[in-house]
């Protein structure tokens, strides 16, 4: 059984769009800080083998404002609790500056303890908060090429060009090819 270590519902229900049989694990584990994803990701699998059977993911979401390069970076979560998103935005629109790149990392380690990331990005523009849908900084986020922010598209609309979509079908590809031990 594949899980996606998560309490969040956003995340879940993009991700399970791409792979329909991911099962979200809602499993109790440390986030440690730090700016690299993959040491984050690799302390929370690693917590999650030692607690549950099976293998599973971990999604990391890197949000950088080129203005304040390299933050929020991994600490994103810690922003949006700490400023709100729409203090966020306003941060951002205070520097001439408004791009911003988003990354996502996901880990998936194998029933074997294999593991291994995939690792998406993609840039866009922080405007003022619009839209109902969506998570996180969802709502000031247009990527670029878009003209909504990521909270006034569909999940599927957003997955097509979307950081975790696409880390998303690279764990999909790699799950179709590889043996799952």
């Amino acid at each position: 059984m594949l899980y996606f270590i998560t309490g969040n519902a956003g995340k879940f229900r993009e991700i399970q769009a791409v792979i329909p049989e991911i099962m979200q694990l809602n499993l109790a584990v440390d986030e440690i800080q730090s700016m690299d994803p993959q040491v984050v990701i690799e302390h929370k699998l690693e917590q999650a083998a030692a607690k549950h059977s099976g293998e599973f993911i971990v999604e990391d979401t890197t949000l950088i404002f080129e203005c304040i390069k390299p933050l929020p970076g991994t600490m994103i979560k810690w922003f949006e609790q700490g400023l709100g998103v729409a203090g966020m935005s306003e941060l951002v629109l205070h520097y001439s500056d408004h791009s911003a790149l988003a990354r996502v990392t996901i880990g998936y380690r194998a029933a074997n303890g294999t593991t291994c990331f995939f690792v998406s990005e993609y840039g866009g523009t922080i405007v003022s908060p619009r839209g109902d849908d969506g998570f996180g900084f969802d709502s000031i986020f247009i990527a670029h090429g878009q003209t909504k922010t990521n909270a006034e598209l569909t999940t599927d609309e957003k997955n097509v060009f979307s950081a975790r979509g696409k880390a998303a079908r690279q764990l999909a590809a790699h799950l179709t090819k590889s043996p799952r031990t």
